[in-house]
């Protein structure tokens, strides 16, 4: 029978492999464009043969104020995240068993999340203005959790009722506050799920455009801004683009690396309990 499963086997490897390169390609391809010099990168037909070198990567780091950009984007997609985590799982937990009009509640909260981001850049432009937080970390945050914090709000209570309500009822017999039956028995139980909502959060947030480009000048200006930057009207500087651009995604490989890990650990854990 292993015999008869063996070329299914292997031609489900080999579909898989290739799938793989498919979607991994663009990424492998500004990998090695990364890696090449200046010349090498404009060079048609590629050399495959081209030596490696740092220098495009050591050029970003110490020009135009990257790392600058690197630590708004950190920065700020790491306080939009805790901040969107804390409330929207408050205010999930509150809406999966407290809410009166849960529906209702829920519609408002999906309805929120449909608005076009394009609709809000002038009204928050307007805004930010007055309050003269232009060209600031405030001014990021406070519009990056327009639409983060419905996304978490919208995810978790899914999460949360999921959670029987006897562990609640238990928990309030044993003596426990609404807050102590949250942190101490509820919260553990839809961990997995707050942090794959927290990873969306920062992915999004280190990812924004639109808001960055209209809301910052030079003193905090993000990643995306800056790699849009290197367009000019002389012309693309194609390997350091492909540097920077590499530069980039190194924090979400990383966090996902994490995440996927602790994900794992928490389900297996859960499931012995």
């Amino acid at each position: 029978m292993r015999r008869k499963r063996m070329p299914e086997i292997i031609f489900i490897h080999i579909g898989l492999i290739l799938t793989s390169l498919f979607f991994l390609f663009p990424l492998l391809w500004i990998l090695r464009t990364s890696l090449i010099s200046k010349a090498e990168a404009y060079q048609i037909p590629p050399n495959w043969g081209a030596a490696l070198t740092l220098e495009n990567y050591a050029t970003v780091l110490r020009e135009n104020n990257f790392l600058k950009c690197f630590f708004n984007s950190f920065g700020v997609s790491v306080i939009v995240t805790v901040v969107a985590v804390l409330v929207g799982a408050l205010g999930a937990y509150w809406m999966a068993r407290f809410a009166v009009k849960k529906d209702f509640v829920k519609i408002c909260v999906l309805l929120i999340q449909m608005i076009p981001p394009v609709v809000l850049v002038i009204p928050f432009s307007m805004i930010i203005s007055r309050l003269k937080l232009n060209d600031s970390w405030t001014a990021l945050v406070a519009t990056y959790l327009s639409f983060t914090l419905p996304y978490v709000l919208w995810m978790l209570v899914g999460f949360f009722e999921g959670i029987p309500k006897d562990l609640d009822e238990a928990a309030t017999i044993d003596g426990c506050t609404n807050m102590q039956t949250y942190t101490k028995i509820v919260l553990p139980l839809v961990m997995p799920g707050i942090m794959a909502t927290a990873v969306y959060s920062f992915i999004v947030s280190w990812n924004e455009f639109m808001y960055a480009l209209n809301l910052t000048g030079l003193r905090a200006r993000t990643i995306p801004v800056a790699i849009a930057n290197m367009d000019t009207s002389q012309g693309v500087a194609i390997a350091e683009l492909s540097a920077s651009v590499i530069i980039g995604i190194i924090p979400i490989i990383v966090l996902s690396l994490f995440i996927k890990k602790y994900l794992v650990t928490g389900m297996t854990a859960g499931s012995v309990k």
